[in-house]
């Protein structure tokens, strides 16, 4: 058994909803548990009080005394504001986790002026059905006992991996927003197959279970990708032929420039916002 008593998410986002249906659906949180809030979009709220019966209010009438988690999940470029409401409802009870791509702990702490621990964790939209990887890193107030938590709640929507917060931008770049760059290799595998005759569902669903049959031998395998690819691949082969194209039309280099540049900008989202030197 989880050991809060109430989730209070500020942000109702993609990001929000998919951790709360992980929670809901995947860990067996009670809906009557979770809070969602957001500024002023009354229509979102009422989308997930209808699909997760869920609390959803503004943030403005958030009862916070109620909350033990807070999970900040807004727009990095909404952080110092929301920080600075936040902030006279704050108590010595509270733990806040933070998916902020970009902003510090250091900053969150500084904002709210209050001894607290504060958590930053990354995981991605795959928390919707429990698949997520999320990263942890703690802040300077964090005790053993918040981290448990924070690893406990985290993995009812996946695995978790403890990291050092310099590796937060890197971790970002491959898990936060991996799950896109694998959609988007999904997208064009299903396009050309449609082009060449394949109905697109029955594509999709090929494209899918390989993708899904690949990352389950990484997972199981004592081999490294690396060896997988090397054992898949006959000399002169259709998928020799198929590697060759990558390498031509640079397919690796392509994936190494996502994961730097989303690394990249999760610096940058820091520099913007928290106004302090980027390290």
């Amino acid at each position: 058994m989880l050991k809060y008593k109430h989730i209070t998410f500020i942000g109702a986002g993609s990001m929000a909803e998919a951790m709360i249906s992980g929670f809901i659906y995947k860990a067996g949180i009670s809906p009557d548990r979770i809070t969602a809030a957001n500024h002023t979009n009354v229509k979102r709220r009422i989308e997930l009080i209808d699909k997760y019966q869920i609390c959803a209010e503004s943030i403005e009438d958030v009862s916070f005394q109620h909350s033990d988690v807070i999970i900040l999940a807004v727009k990095p470029k909404q952080a110092e504001e929301v920080l600075q409401q936040l902030r006279p409802h704050l108590r010595n009870h509270h733990i806040i986790l933070s998916v902020l791509a970009g902003i510090s702990t250091r900053f969150i702490e500084e904002i709210i002026s209050k001894e607290l621990p504060v958590i930053r964790i990354m995981p991605n939209t795959s928390s919707m059905i429990g698949e997520s990887i999320t990263g942890i890193s703690a802040g300077k107030f964090v005790r053993n006992d918040d981290l448990d938590l924070a690893q406990e709640l985290s993995k009812a929507i996946g695995r978790v991996k403890i990291i050092s917060e310099k590796q937060m931008d890197v971790f970002t770049g491959i898990a936060g927003s991996g799950p896109a760059y694998f959609y988007y290799l999904l997208e064009h595998m299903e396009d050309v197959a449609v082009q060449n005759g394949l109905d697109r569902e029955l594509a999709r669903e090929i494209a899918a279970q390989t993708l899904y049959g690949a990352s389950k031998m990484v997972m199981e395998s004592s081999d490294s990708p690396a060896e997988l690819r090397k054992k898949v691949t006959s000399p002169n082969g259709t998928t020799a032929a198929g590697l060759h194209a990558l390498d031509k039309y640079g397919g690796g280099r392509a994936i190494e420039a996502a994961v730097e540049n989303a690394a990249k900008r999760s610096k940058t989202l820091r520099k913007e916002y928290e106004k302090v030197p980027v390290v």
